[in-house]
C-alpha cells in the first residue's frame, strides 16, 4: 500500500477523453502529467480482463515515467453480443480509434442477432478498471460497473468513445447527451475512482 498520500502523479492514457474525466476526477492541488508530458507511447495491451490491461499500462507508464502512474482500461460489454467489444472496445474503432465506425459495428452486430433488435431493451454495461502503480510499491486497483442499455441510433454531441449509444439504467438520455457534471456523478469511472480517492 502506498504509505503517503499521493501529490503527483502520470495519467496512463493517451485517450484525450479519458484523460480529461481523470483530471476533473482528481483533486486540484495535484500536480499531474500526461503521457504526452513524457512522450511515451502506450504499451501492448495483452491483458484478458480490463483490470489485466489496466495494471499493464500502469506499471509501463510508471517504470518509463518514474512517478506514481493511475491507468485506465475500460469498455462497453453488450449481452446480446457475448459480452463484446468487451476489451477490444477500442479496437473496434480500427487503428484511428474512430468510435463512430466501433459504434456503427455494434449495430451490424445486432442486427445480426436479430432485425428487431431496435424494439428491444438491449442490456449493457461500461466496465472501468483503475490501477495505482509506483515505484517500490504494491499495485492498487479498483472496478468500476454501470448498467444500462444500448440506444437503437447515437444521440448527443458530449462525452467519448461509445457515449453516444448508451443509455444509464433509469435514465432517459445517453451518456452523450448528458453535461459532464452530470456523467461524473453516476459513470463508470466515478464509481471506480470513489474506491481510491483515500489515496490523493
Amino acid at each position: 500500500m502506498l504509505i503517503k498520500k499521493i501529490t503527483k502523479i502520470l495519467v496512463g492514457t493517451n485517450n484525450t477523453g479519458k484523460l480529461k474525466e481523470i483530471r476533473d476526477l482528481l483533486p486540484k492541488n495535484l500536480e499531474i502529467y500526461s503521457t504526452s508530458d513524457f512522450k511515451i507511447k502506450s504499451p501492448i495491451e495483452n491483458g484478458k480482463t480490463f483490470k489485466e490491461n489496466s495494471l499493464i499500462k500502469a506499471r509501463y507508464f510508471s517504470k518509463k515515467a518514474k512517478i506514481i502512474c493511475l491507468s485506465d482500461d475500460s469498455g462497453l460489454e453488450i449481452d446480446a453480443l457475448e459480452g463484446a467489444p468487451g476489451i477490444y472496445s477500442a479496437r473496434w474503432g480500427g487503428k484511428k480509434g474512430d468510435f463512430v465506425k466501433a459504434m456503427n459495428r455494434v449495430f451490424k452486430e445486432l442486427d445480426k442477432k436479430s432485425k428487431n433488435w431496435k424494439t428491444k431493451k438491449i442490456k449493457a454495461r461500461f466496465i472501468c478498471a483503475l490501477t495505482i502503480y509506483g515505484p517500490n510499491q504494491k499495485p492498487i486497483n479498483s472496478v468500476g460497473k454501470i448498467e444500462g442499455y444500448i440506444s437503437p441510433s447515437m444521440k448527443g454531441e458530449n462525452g467519448f468513445g461509445y457515449d453516444p449509444i448508451f443509455i444509464p439504467k433509469g435514465k432517459n438520455m445517453t451518456f452523450g447527451e448528458m453535461k459532464a457534471s452530470q456523467k461524473y456523478k453516476i459513470d463508470h469511472r466515478f464509481k471506480a475512482f470513489k474506491k481510491i480517492k483515500k489515496f490523493f
